[in-house]
């Protein structure tokens, strides 16, 4: 295996390519490790260490840094390993790592989402943003299920209330126009056009 080049990425990380093709990001220290040099060669045995132990723990303390100042989705840490330069498979074993310790679960994540957002966001927008972040239809069902078994409930009609509020609406005096411009606004936050409609047009 043919060490073709290697371009820094950062003063302290640089992309490996193997043979013409992206292999991994390492650091200077593990480069000078490895007597990784381009145009030399990459013994098998330096390969398999590098895959099977210095890649794989390093994933796993980055992701581990990741959710210590906040909760990621799956799919979030997933972006965020890849954006690393980590190949598929360290990838996934990361993750396999810290779901084991259930220090990611889509479900509790989902939930905790639609219960912080619950007075602020309407439904469709709340589904928007999970499904956005990764969370599977079929859990996101089961998230505003664990949610109402919890307590949780929706007033959509208060949440448009409280907003027109804070936009200086006044149903007393407001004209079609806007009435339209403030629908408009309601539709973009996620609200449906019966909820819009019941608050501008009662």
């Amino acid at each position: 295996m043919k060490i073709t080049r290697i371009e820094e990425m950062t003063g302290s990380r640089s992309r490996v390519f193997i043979d013409g093709e992206f292999a991994f990001v390492l650091y200077r220290g593990e480069l000078r490790t490895y007597h990784i040099v381009e145009g030399q060669e990459l013994s098998m045995e330096d390969h398999d260490a590098i895959l099977t132990q210095v890649l794989p723990r390093r994933a796993k303390l980055r992701a581990m840094n990741l959710l210590k100042n906040r909760e990621y989705t799956e799919k979030q840490l997933r972006d965020k390993l890849c954006e690393g330069g980590y190949p598929e498979q360290i990838v996934e074993e990361a993750l396999s790592y810290v779901e084991s310790f259930h220090y990611i679960d889509d479900l509790r994540y989902a939930t905790a989402y639609i219960t912080c957002h619950e007075d602020t966001r309407s439904r469709r927008r709340i589904q928007q943003d999970l499904l956005g972040r990764g969370i599977a239809p079929d859990l996101l069902e089961e998230a505003w299920r664990e949610w109402e078994e919890q307590g949780g409930r929706q007033d959509e009609q208060a949440m448009i209330q409280e907003l027109l509020r804070k936009r200086g609406y006044d149903p007393e005096t407001a004209d079609g126009k806007e009435k339209q411009k403030q629908g408009a606004f309601l539709m973009r936050r996620g609200f449906s056009g019966e909820s819009v409609r019941k608050a501008l047009f009662r």
